[in-house]
């Protein structure tokens, strides 16, 4: 049993991953800090341990400030400056987890184990001495006289300052139920719309469950009636539901984003992305002048899965024995458009219980960029994904996880430092 009515400088509420790394940071520049961490759930870093697969994404070999949605992007840049993606391997090397780079820039530990980086936080995060209090769900947070009260199931906490590290809403079963959101607005902040990030696709109809299971090279682009259409590359995967894979993750936080607007969001998709419309049409006259008697489908399935060039010509009423001398233009065209442009009739995403990150949340104008604490209350701090950025796939949420945790350990130390003004 954890003692509880208990005062600490420092009490970070989350022990994630922009959790452990905030109390990880601060402890080794103020090692006299009395530092706790207040968890709800049993044990600590569910979402670490499902992260990339059981692999934990780490983070990636090049990390900018493009790579983010939501809030102001010199604020990202600033506080992706203090501790860059060299950092964390540094970091990470330090506490025995060395990283390798795959696909894309991804860094995974080296071991392939979400667990090992997990355990090594845990580890330096207690030699540190940082109290873990896990079970211990948070009620309350209140400010009397300076100091923070924290009520939780196990009693009350008295705190010098507080950091909300309790992430989004995106895998609530892991802890992350949006109940810091609730906490932030009792302490005078507001929060921007949230919605899921990095979330597979549901489609109408049921052209894609025949598909399931199908990977495929694609470029999607979303129309909306206010934007120019923004366009994804990569790998998609139809599923039983509709799509999911690396493009359609990325493409989904603009989806919901547009839908929340009002914008009329419309997905389409190429399957041939080095072709335009026009160039396919014209490289489907070339196939027939160089041999009329050939057969489309198989054509078309040197350069697309088989089972999907069957169930497209399908759907089109065009026979899987056409030859290129029996094919018509309409039908031709009617077979380009769908192979370019194709439509994919999205209805929704799988939300925030597929989701791998939330868009969304705390306003990064209500956050001071230097320190990451509130311009609303004073010595109480947000890291992680409470606050209103979402990067895309590829280690990037993680990187700001631990970028947002090192700017607030700064900030955190800067206020216990001798020469502050307590």
């Amino acid at each position: 049993m954890v003692e509880q009515n208990l005062n600490y400088d420092v009490v970070i509420i989350g022990g994630g991953a922009a959790g452990l790394m905030t109390s990880i940071l601060l402890a080794r520049q103020n090692s006299d800090l009395k530092i706790a961490i207040v968890d709800g759930a049993k044990r600590l870093g569910a979402k670490i341990l499902i992260s990339g697969g059981g692999r934990c994404n780490v983070t990636n070999r090049s990390v900018v400030a493009k790579d983010f949605n939501g809030g102001s992007r010199n604020v990202i840049k600033r506080v992706l400056k203090t501790f860059s993606a060299k950092a964390t391997v540094e970091f990470f090397e330090s506490i025995g987890v060395p990283l390798h780079e795959e696909q894309h820039g991804k860094l995974f530990p080296d071991s392939n184990k979400a667990r090992h980086v997990l355990e090594a936080l845990i580890r330096e995060a207690e030699s540190l001495r940082v109290c873990l209090m896990t079970g211990c769900r948070v009620e309350n947070v209140e400010v009397d006289d300076d100091q923070f009260r924290i009520s939780n199931s196990r009693g009350e906490i008295g705190s010098r300052a507080v950091v909300l590290a309790t992430g989004g809403q995106s895998v609530p079963k892991t802890g992350s139920d949006g109940f810091g959101y609730a906490l932030a607005k009792r302490l005078g902040h507001t929060i921007q719309p949230t919605f899921p990030a990095l979330a597979p696709l549901l489609l109408n109809g049921n052209f894609h469950e025949q598909l399931s299971g199908i990977s495929l090279d694609v470029e999607l682009s979303l129309h909306t009636t206010n934007d120019k259409p923004k366009r994804f590359t990569g790998s998609m995967l139809w599923t039983h539901f509709g799509i999911s894979g690396p493009v359609v993750l990325d493409l989904s936080r603009h989806w919901h984003a547009a839908k929340l607007t009002g914008a009329d969001p419309v997905v389409r998709c190429s399957f041939l992305p080095k072709f335009d419309s026009q160039r396919m049409e014209n490289e489907i006259l070339v196939w027939a002048d160089e041999n009329p008697t050939g057969l489309l489908s198989k054509k078309l399935s040197q350069h697309l899965p088989r089972r999907f060039v069957d169930a497209l010509l399908q759907e089109l009423q065009i026979s899987s024995e056409v030859t290129f001398s029996q094919f018509p233009k309409q039908q031709r065209r009617n077979l380009v458009r769908n192979l370019i442009e194709r439509i994919l009739p999205v209805t929704d995403s799988r939300g925030f219980r597929y989701a791998e990150a939330t868009a969304g949340g705390i306003p990064l104008n209500e956050v001071e960029p230097t320190t990451m604490q509130s311009r609303a209350c004073d010595n109480l701090f947000f890291v992680g994904e409470i606050l209103d950025v979402d990067g895309r796939l590829g280690g990037f949420n993680f990187q700001w996880a631990w970028s947002s945790a090192a700017v607030a350990a700064q900030g955190l130390a800067s206020l216990f430092a001798p020469s502050s003004n307590k």
